[in-house]
């Protein structure tokens, strides 16, 4: 909970307090060499000759300087030693905190012309203490600077790594991360490696911002006075406004001569520099900083509080002399532009000023992505109100693995209310006996999970529901059920329901549709029977997703001298702009390879150039064959024309895999192990993929979304647990774990040989040694006499798993259904208990996508 909401306000502030940080960054950066760029683009104004016989005394600089501005200093800075002009400000004019600033040659008095620009630099002063609106803009930048010591502590715990004292975790970037994982990846390193320069930024800057903020400095870090001497209070007052002047006090008189005798006894030959700063009035002490040559840096200043009048010290304080903290104190001013660590601090301070933007840039693009998800969630589910399932009111339930059903269940209710209906759509997991004893009217878009299961999500309803003697007599449904026919209980699930309710006495609005494999034409039989029942037409045809061309951009082999089938990481990047989610699907049209197009066209005698229609278009016989399924045996083909071969023969079916990355990586992988029949031939989507399909050459390929295998909307640890090229979903959930900043993974990963077949090996290490994997632990049945799976590894760490489950932990598994995924069930269950594992499918902590 303090996490989140940390997490909450650190972005919150950042996209409110942001711009203003990034702005006094750059106006910052841009004024700490202010003075070393003045002189570079000023050097016949800002430089002069140094003389053998010294600087003028402040008495002879003083009375030729006025001669020639005819007006009274109040101000003088002079540098003895190195040849730079000396500054004068003159008398203020009344409501003016400082006066005109000329500069002066301090060996011979000589007025210096304009500096160009300085109105420049004034401005950038003016911008970053105050954003040019005088006291209400340094309350604001007071504020936001007040927010960066916030950002730090916070954006500090919010990256905290487990493995803390990994350097690499804290500092190391992955150049190889594209959009939201890099962005992230720069927003949580750089932002380390400003840390400290950002909070000394904040604690030194707040000095000019709050007045309580300076008394407590001064407090914590003053030295005690002097025997005699009063504790010195409230200095800064005033500093941001015009100077007070008492009209009845007296005029001022100086006697530089004495005050230059005054600064030569005490600085010695050592003198560097002087600043001379006289009260508006007579009566009041005046200040002499002064520089020796051997300072610490250049803000190192001794202090003289003396009488104008006659050079009478009042106060002598020596940096040299004060504590560590009173040194501190003082230089305030040098630790916030870095002078106080030499001309690398500088530099340092002055890069690290200038980073500033691009936290406010990359925060807003993490959070800009979070809304845009937050959309593509509210969108998928449409513009469907939900209303009480009381009266006329239609419920629509759903169970989905995959997330095909739910999209169908949302597009059903558009279509309900489109008609104007009042419609509750609600996964059929959440479901009571309450909620059907009140239902009038029912849609029911189920689908069926491997060979007639029902769906991880409905189990509880088929375990507490189903089969319960309730009394459904008042109950009108209609059910459309999703499955696949290679499977012998063709939906299973779906015929439960169906049998289940007709047993309650409810009634069948119109007979049960059954889809196969998404097949289009039932779709449209489901969505027709919707028309006549409703008496509305729909808006648009249900179509899916159409395919879009994609290129192969990167094919690599993942597990060279594997006993096994070689596995392959593909790289595929789209003609347009595409997105998707960790735990996302793709469906993919493969073709018959060219060898294969070749070897069918023998003993038919036909010319694979012949044309033919396909679509409405011509194409050449082989390209026509290379999209349809070649059967082996052809007796019952030989003797047809090449139009009637192919419209023989049924088109190719797609082929589902899961994504191996996630959406801001810039590329949609794959990881595809090659499948080989017993003849010798590769598998038709497989071997298209890893063998036929050419670099940079085109597919056809669509996206699909699958909500059962999303990550958790709120964050928790992860248990990831697969086989083989299962990686490639436990993988895509992993990046965006990272990309989020999410560290508590726990990947559990089998193959056969850990020297061949660790795929993506050192990239799982990297994570791990980064801390962005808690804990990897692998099983290689083959390394061994007695074969070790993943679900023996995962027996042997049960004490752990049950601990990572009481603190909240989801568990995912991504593999082969037979073998893998129902071993890792069945340990589960001898873990944790049945009750306790059914308990937490229907919470959503027990996720699969297996195949």
């Amino acid at each position: 909970m303090v996490k989140k909401t940390l997490f909450q306000l650190h972005w919150l502030f950042g996209i409110t307090a942001g711009l203003v940080l990034a702005l006094m960054g750059i106006t910052g950066a841009l004024y700490s060499f202010q003075e070393e760029l003045l002189r570079a683009f000023n050097g016949e104004v800002l430089r002069v000759e140094v003389r053998p016989e010294g600087v003028l005394p402040p008495a002879e600089l003083v009375k030729r300087v006025e001669a020639q501005q005819q007006d009274k200093v109040a101000m003088l800075w002079v540098d003895v030693r190195e040849g730079d002009a000396a500054r004068v400000f003159f008398t203020p004019a009344p409501g003016e905190r400082r006066g005109e600033l000329r500069y002066a040659d301090p060996y011979t008095g000589e007025l210096k012309g304009d500096v160009a620009g300085q109105g420049f630099f004034s401005l950038m002063l003016n911008l970053h203490r105050f954003l040019a609106m005088g006291d209400t803009g340094r309350q604001i930048t007071g504020a936001c600077t007040l927010m960066l010591v916030f950002f730090c502590l916070s954006g500090l715990y919010l990256r905290w790594p487990r493995k803390a004292l990994d350097w690499r975790t804290w500092l190391t970037f992955d150049w190889a991360k594209k959009g939201r994982a890099f962005n992230w990846d720069l927003h949580a390193v750089a932002g380390t490696w400003c840390l400290l320069f950002y909070l000394l930024f904040a604690l030194t800057g707040l000095f000019w911002s709050y007045e309580w903020y300076r008394e407590g400095l001064n407090r914590l870090l003053a030295d005690a006075p002097a025997a005699g001497q009063q504790q010195k209070r409230g200095e800064g007052r005033g500093r941001h406004g015009p100077q007070h002047i008492d009209k009845n006090a007296p005029p001022l008189v100086v006697d530089y001569d004495a005050i230059w005798a005054t600064l030569s006894n005490a600085a010695g030959p050592g003198l560097a520099s002087y600043n001379l700063r006289l009260p508006p009035v007579g009566g009041q002490p005046a200040n002499l900083f002064y520089l020796q040559a051997d300072a610490e840096h250049p803000r190192a200043f001794n202090t003289l509080v003396l009488d104008p009048a006659n050079g009478q010290v009042q106060r002598h304080e020596r940096y040299t002399d004060k504590s560590f903290k009173a040194q501190l104190l003082q230089s305030v001013y040098a630790l916030h532009v870095g002078e106080y660590f030499g001309l690398v601090g500088r530099i340092t301070l002055t890069i690290a000023s200038l980073t500033m933007p691009v936290f406010f840039v990359t925060g807003w693009l993490l959070y800009l992505d979070r809304r845009r998800k937050q959309r593509q969630v509210r969108a998928a589910r449409g513009n469907v109100a939900t209303a009480s399932m009381a009266g006329d009111g239609w419920l629509v339930g759903f169970a989905s693995q995959s997330g095909f059903a739910e999209q169908l269940a949302w597009q059903t209710a558009a279509q309900l209310q489109a008609a104007g209906l009042a419609v509750q759509v609600r996964a059929l997991g959440t479901l009571k006996e309450e909620d059907l004893r009140q239902a009038r009217r029912a849609v029911f878009v189920v689908s069926t999970f491997g060979d007639g299961e029902a769906p991880d999500s409905a189990r509880g309803f088929e375990r507490n529901v189903l089969g319960k003697a309730l009394a459904l007599n008042h109950l009108n449904y209609a059910l459309l059920a999703l499955g696949d026919r290679q499977y012998p209980h063709f939906c299973g699930f779906a015929r439960r329901l169906q049998g289940w309710l007709g047993e309650r006495g409810a009634s069948c609005t119109f007979s049960p549709v059954e889809v196969d494999c998404a097949d289009p034409a039932a779709l449209q039989q489901w969505q027709q029977a919707l028309t006549r029942l409703t008496g509305a037409e729909p808006v648009t045809a249900w179509q899916p997703p159409s395919f879009g061309s994609w290129s192969l951009v990167s094919r690599t082999l993942l597990n060279p001298g594997s006993l096994g089938q070689p596995v392959y990481l593909l790289g595929l990047q789209p003609q347009g702009p595409a997105t998707w989610e960790a735990g996302d699907l793709v469906e993919i049209l493969p073709l018959n390879g060219p060898c294969r197009v070749e070897a069918f066209l023998k003993g038919l005698a036909l010319d694979a150039m012949a044309p033919v229609q396909l679509g409405g278009l011509t194409e050449t016989l082989a390209q026509a064959l290379a999209g349809r399924q070649l059967p082996m045996r052809r007796d019952h083909l030989v003797g047809l024309h090449p139009q009637a071969l192919v419209e023989a023969l049924v088109p190719i079916g797609t082929r589902e895999y899961s994504i191996a990355s996630i959406a801001s990586d810039g590329v949609l992988e794959l990881i595809v192990r090659q499948e080989r029949h017993t003849d010798g031939q590769l598998g038709l989507g497989s071997g298209w993929l890893t063998e036929y399909l050419p670099l940079n050459g085109s597919l056809s390929l669509r996206l699909r979304r699958n909500s059962g295998f999303h990550l958790p909307e709120t964050a928790a640890p992860m248990v990831l647990i697969g086989n083989g090229t299962g990686l490639a979903g436990l993988r895509s959930l992993v990046r965006a774990r990272i990309s989020a900043g999410e560290q508590r993974n726990w990947l559990l990963f089998g193959e056969r040989n850990r020297a061949h077949d660790l795929l993506c090996g050192s990239e799982l290490q990297s994570w791990l040694a980064s801390g962005d994997l808690t804990r990897l632990d692998l099983a290689f049945s083959r390394d061994q006499a007695e074969k070790v799976y993943v679900q023996d590894v995962l027996l042997q760490q049960a004490d752990e798993l049950r601990r990572w489950v009481a603190e909240g932990a989801c568990i995912y598994v991504c593999g082969s259904l037979q073998g893998m995924a129902a071993g890792v069930d069945a340990a589960l269950n001898g873990m944790l208990g049945e009750a306790a594992v059914q308990q937490l499918i229907e919470d959503g902590r027990y996720r699969r996508d297996v195949y």
